[in-house]
């Protein structure tokens, strides 16, 4: 791939302003190109683009084309800097009037090195914000996109649209649909700016020779006008890319804008360097109704719980270090016999698997999409209190918590990964890196907390992506109940072959998982009507379809002996989730106690759950997840909540 920086512009606003200035600031600089002034710094604006462009491992050849009037400051830059002096082509311009504009300038290098490979080209006079951008990331997605790439950020609330190349660009496949050079107001809602920095494709190149011969007057000779007509008006596939960075192209501003935005940059990157450890935590969820019908085009209602957690910390480091758990992920055991006992007990999958397959994922889900990541590095550590292979979703709280330190260090907000899709994310770092079975119901109330209706209907999944999900009225969850085995192991378990009898269209598993379904539309009926006796029949109902599908071999003996004891008190019971914990309401508040009793004298840990509630937001009761939810309903109540926890 050939790389082409642009620098023969002739603007002189900068130029004459830094002469005239009356302090002499800036003395030292008079006549200095524009991408030979300082950046952040102090360092001069192209050198952060050589550094970034100098990777022999992607670019064969990287050319500078120039001015006749400042090309012996860049033959002295390059002789400085380790740049081919060979490699600058001078245009032979000298003023306003003769130049031949961003895109005749990149014409006459196609035309003198013959190139006929892939092409990156840039403007060598802008300032960005983030260094540390990966010029290896942007050529990776150029070649996997297979079709021309032109690079975006979104713009500050200072800057006006009117002064850009706008862009619109499909969420879905990343193609621009739609390129507006300095758009008039009220134009575009769009806030997403385009720059000269573009990837094109060797077959692509002939329509520059074709825009030149259809655009005589130099006006339209520059490259915001040609992607204007090579989106809009040619059958060429652009693709975009966002980089996590400002661009300021300084060509177009004067002295108090370059010295405004150099002093704003900078505060930028001072203000990530100097980010604070970030903490995001993901609790324990209970399957109220419906479930396991959410690997299954179903519908469940599942409610947080506050009594269990788990939560990831990351800050930025040298290295990327991921720290294991001191209980999770031993590494040091007392002797031989603990090493078996611990490892009999607990198994050999800690957490730190889990850290490890997200940040993969993310990397990939950022690539796939087009969202060049900073080359920053950060160290996470994770903590839980979550029961271990007991249905309480500790696994994906663990990637939920790990997703949003991930999107929060890297500033990535619900634009980039949209929430309704957050939930799938999750799913496939558990289902396609660690082999994990499972279904959509934990991820979607990890992600939005609370007491969530979800639908999961093949029709909708295939119409939006992903599923349905309605807020309850958290006032109307009723006193619940916890028991959870002890000590659970994963060893002799009965395997089902329910997926196996789904996917092959067995009626039984089929009409199971419509009734399900059904139950759980009752449940929310008996809900919002304050009808909890029915509610608890509709729970126990639930358990047995579910015992009915799988057999009680699957289901485990210590399973059912726990359904069986909160039934011999009146109580409902079901599963919480997939086994090793059940959860229920008990009507009769006075034998609550007994209940309680009674599980711990079998061994079991029983407690009161503390459902954990959001703050109001955007997903009003009935709506769909389409409207985002907002971010201040994270963590206000995690404290109050951990320390009113009642475990045993």
């Amino acid at each position: 791939m050939i790389c082409v920086i642009l620098v023969a512009g002739h603007g002189r606003v900068l130029e004459n302003e830094i002469k005239n200035n009356a302090f002499g600031h800036y003395s030292s600089l008079e006549g200095v190109p524009k991408s030979l002034l300082p950046g952040i710094g102090g360092k001069k604006i192209l050198d952060f683009w050589w550094d970034a462009i100098n990777t022999r491992q992607v670019f064969s050849d990287v050319y500078l084309v120039t001015n006749a009037d400042k090309y012996k400051y860049y033959e002295r830059w390059a002789t400085a800097h380790g740049f081919p002096v060979d490699n600058i082509i001078n245009d032979g311009s000298t003023i306003q009037g003769n130049r031949l504009g961003s895109v005749g300038d990149f014409d006459l290098v196609l035309r003198n090195k013959r190139i006929n490979d892939d092409v990156l080209v840039v403007a060598g006079d802008m300032l960005f914000q983030d260094h540390n951008f990966d010029i290896t990331q942007v050529v990776d997605y150029f070649k996997r996109k297979k079709g021309e790439l032109a690079i975006y950020y979104e713009m500050e609330p200072t800057e006006l649209s009117q002064s850009r190349g706008i862009v619109d660009v499909c969420p879905l496949t990343n193609r621009i649909t739609r390129f507006i050079e300095k758009p008039a107001v009220g134009e575009t809602l769009s806030r997403s700016a385009s720059v000269v920095f573009y990837c094109f494709r060797k077959q692509t190149l002939p329509t520059i020779t074709a825009y030149l011969t259809a655009h005589p007057d130099v006006q339209e000779r520059n490259f915001g006008m040609y992607m204007e007509w090579l989106v809009n008006d040619s059958n060429v596939e652009v693709y975009g890319m966002k980089l996590p960075t400002g661009f300021q192209l300084i060509g177009q501003i004067g002295l108090q804008e370059y010295e405004k935005w150099l002093e704003y940059f900078s505060d930028k990157q001072l203000q990530q360097r100097a980010k604070e450890p970030y903490t995001s935590e993901a609790y324990a969820r209970v399957g109220l109704v419906g479930n396991p019908s959410d690997g299954f085009h179903g519908k469940t209602i599942s409610l947080s719980v506050a009594n269990f957690w788990a939560e990831v910390t990351i800050k930025e480091s040298q290295k990327l270090m991921l720290v294991p758990h001191p209980l999770n992920d031993p590494t040091e055991f007392g002797s031989l016999g603990d090493l078996h006992g611990i490892s009999r007990k607990e198994g050999y999958l800690g957490g730190l698997r889990l850290l490890q397959a997200t940040c993969k994922k993310f990397y990939q889900y950022c690539t796939e999409q087009g969202i060049a990541l900073p080359k920053r590095n950060f160290t996470l550590k994770y903590d839980t209190n979550i029961p271990r292979q007991v249905g309480l979703a500790g696994s994906s709280a663990i990637v939920t918590a790990t997703l949003k330190c991930l999107m929060h260090f890297f500033d990535l907000t619900d634009s980039d990964l949209p929430r309704p899709l957050q939930p799938q994310f999750i799913l496939n770092v558990e289902v396609d890196e660690l082999f994990i079975n499972a279904g959509l119901q934990d991820r979607v109330i990890q992600v939005y907390e609370g007491l969530v209706f979800m639908n999961f209907s093949k029709a909708i999944m295939g119409s939006k992506g992903h599923g349905d999900y309605q807020r309850i009225d958290f006032d109307l969850v009723p006193p619940l109940w916890l028991a959870y085995i002890r000590n659970p192991s994963d060893s002799g378990k009965i395997h089902s072959n329910i997926r196996q009898r789904f996917d092959s269209g067995d009626a039984e598993v089929v009409a199971g998982m419509q009734k399900f379904a059904e139950l759980t539309d009752q449940a929310r009926e008996a809900l919002e009507g304050h009808d909890i006796p029915r509610l608890c029949d509709l729970m126990n109902a639930n358990f047995d379809l579910r015992r009915h599908l799988y057999g009680d071999k699957v289901l485990g003996d210590e399973n059912l002996q726990m359904i069986e004891l909160a039934r011999k008190f009146g109580s409902s019971a079901k599963f919480s989730g997939s086994g090793g914990a059940v959860i229920g309401i008990c009507l009769d508040p006075a034998k609550l106690p007994l209940l309680k009793a009674a599980f711990q004298e079998e061994g079991f840990v029983f407690c009161e759950i503390i459902p954990r509630q959001t703050m109001p937001d955007c997903l009003s009761r009935g709506s769909s997840t389409d409207e985002e939810i907002s971010s201040a309903d994270q963590d206000d109540e995690t404290n109050d909540h951990r320390n009113n926890e009642s475990t045993s």
